[in-house]
């Protein structure tokens, strides 16, 4: 059974940091896609960084320059580190992964909640 868990949500002032990881169990992680996407309240989900498992990296325009995605394959955990934090910022971030060798078959994670106040 395939289950991806989110760590590193929470609190943080405006102008701050804040980390997020993703541990991956029941995958073949090397041959995954990985990434996050958030969703605030009345807003569509969007993309955060996905990082390919050809090595390939894509960040959303409205986080691009603020966030680094990265993966330990050996770990099977996928990290997302944010800085500059905004308040627009504030949403459910959820973990992703895509599996191109099950016909692209997309797992999401349960998602954990980032607040940035001002």
């Amino acid at each position: 059974q395939v289950q991806l868990e989110e760590s590193g949500g929470g609190l943080v002032e405006a102008g701050g940091s804040l980390s997020l990881s993703c541990a991956a169990v029941g995958i073949m992680f090397g041959f995954n896609d990985m990434g996050w996407y958030r969703q605030s309240p009345g807003k569509q989900r969007e993309l955060v960084a996905v990082h390919s498992s050809s090595g390939s990296i894509t960040y959303g325009d409205s986080v691009n320059g603020r966030v680094t995605i990265s993966r330990d394959n050996r770990k099977k955990t996928v990290f997302l580190q944010m800085t500059n934090l905004k308040p627009e910022d504030t949403a459910v971030y959820y973990c992703y992964s895509k599996i191109p060798a099950l016909e692209n078959r997309e797992f999401w994670g349960q998602g954990t909640q980032v607040t940035v106040h001002s």
